[in-house]
């Protein structure tokens, strides 16, 4: 796998404003990727499209403007479609990935008698909806951090209703065996929920073939904009999931005393949508499948390896889950033994040396609890990272570790 060229990460990084942001005169250094990418003109530029024009709202009357930006709206679900390999009625508008896993987990109508097997990596958005709704089987994880499949293949013979997956750890990068870990759980007739937000963004993924039931991710970690997400449902199982919430827009017909639903998605999407959004979304996935999701993988994965490499000359750090064999992307997670909160670490990063990174539990925290005395700090890119930012990111950690650790 090798990294795109710096000729051609020069080329795209000038499609993004904040990549020009200074800090004290200097060029800031954006890792926090994990969290959200940053924006490209060409997203912003169609957000400005429907504001600045007749920002109409949709299916709702008949009038020229209603009719071109609904169409634009539902454009954008195809386009959606079209990236994960399902049907234009499976693809559901939510705010954001939370929205979408909890959309399932309320409308399958879940019994404290259920049971649910999570990864114990999970983001809290993939276990929180199950942790407050069921009986929840946490798969174990291995001391240098990887996922213990012996346990999880014991875990799936309690025949559980869901299997829910987080395709990549937003801590370490590293991804599942997807293929295989869909199929286990499937033998055992488990409903297979997929927390896709780090994925997405990188990989190119075909529900269809992956046989997944539900997946969820957000737009604002794939360079669209924030507030608005996608649920993927099966479409006989969208058929059976109860709404999340009841209003206009989601049903045919009301009367005293009774209503008739619209058919799926649209029964999931009462109210106003972010119809601005949907224009956001749809030119942010135009713009990465002008790169090529196949160059984004091999980009994503080189920068995994020269992340995880970079941590290994230092003894004083310890990367989270550092098995080389993995497959990973381009994110890293690491503690400081002798230093339990690095919030201060990262406050000289961003200050001193114009870093930004993401420093805490990473929304993660019964993992970071496992693996780490106290929180972590967290280094992530994207296709417009250079290695050069990830050099300064080591040196500067290496400095601020010689000031504070001798202290």
């Amino acid at each position: 796998m090798q990294l795109l060229s710096e000729q051609y990460k020069e080329k795209f990084q000038k499609d993004f404003p904040g990549l020009s942001t200074e800090l004290d005169g200097s060029p800031v250094i954006y890792l926090d990727n994990a969290a959200t990418t940053l924006k490209p003109r060409a997203m912003v530029d169609a957000l400005n499209e429907y504001y600045l024009g007749v920002s109409t709202n949709i299916h709702r009357g008949k009038h020229y403007a209603i009719e071109e930006v609904s169409n634009r709206y539902e454009q954008a679900r195809y386009k959606v479609a079209e990236l994960i390999g399902c049907h234009g009625n499976e693809v559901v508008f939510v705010r954001n990935t939370t929205e979408g896993i909890n959309l399932v987990a309320n409308g399958i109508e879940l019994s404290a008698d259920d049971d649910v097997i999570v990864f114990s990596d999970a983001h809290h958005s993939n276990m929180l909806p199950w942790l407050s709704r069921a009986k929840v089987h946490f798969v174990q994880f291995l001391e240098d951090g990887g996922i213990d499949w012996d346990h999880y293949k014991k875990l799936l013979q309690v025949q559980p209703k869901v299997v829910a997956i987080n395709y990549c750890s937003n801590v370490t990068g590293v991804y599942i065996p997807l293929q295989e870990t869909v199929s286990l759980a499937k033998h055992y007739g488990a409903m297979v929920v997929v927390d896709a937000a780090q994925a997405i963004p990188h990989r190119r993924m075909n529900v269809a073939d992956l046989d997944i039931d539900f997946m969820a991710f957000s737009a604002h970690k794939m360079l669209g904009p924030t507030g608005i997400g996608v649920l993927y449902g099966k479409k006989e199982h969208l058929g059976q999931l109860k709404p999340g919430n009841m209003g206009g827009g989601m049903v045919d017909w009301v009367e005293l005393g009774d209503y008739r639903l619209r058919k799926i998605p649209h029964r999931f999407e009462a109210g106003t949508p972010h119809i601005a959004g949907a224009y956001g979304l749809s030119a942010a996935i135009d713009y990465l499948n002008q790169i090529g999701f196949d160059e984004l993988q091999q980009d994503d994965v080189a920068m995994g390896k020269y992340l995880l490499d970079k941590a290994l000359e230092r003894d004083y750090v310890k990367a989270i889950n550092p098995d080389p064999s993995l497959d990973r992307g381009g994110v890293l997670s690491l503690s400081i033994p002798g230093m339990e909160n690095l919030d201060d670490f990262a406050r000289i990063l961003s200050d001193s040396f114009g870093i930004m990174c993401r420093t805490g539990h990473l929304c993660a925290q019964p993992y970071i609890d496992v693996m780490s005395k106290g929180q972590v700090l967290r280094a992530s890119a994207y296709f417009y990272t250079s290695l050069e930012s990830v050099d300064k990111f080591f040196e500067s950690v290496d400095q601020i570790a010689d000031m504070l650790l001798a202290a």
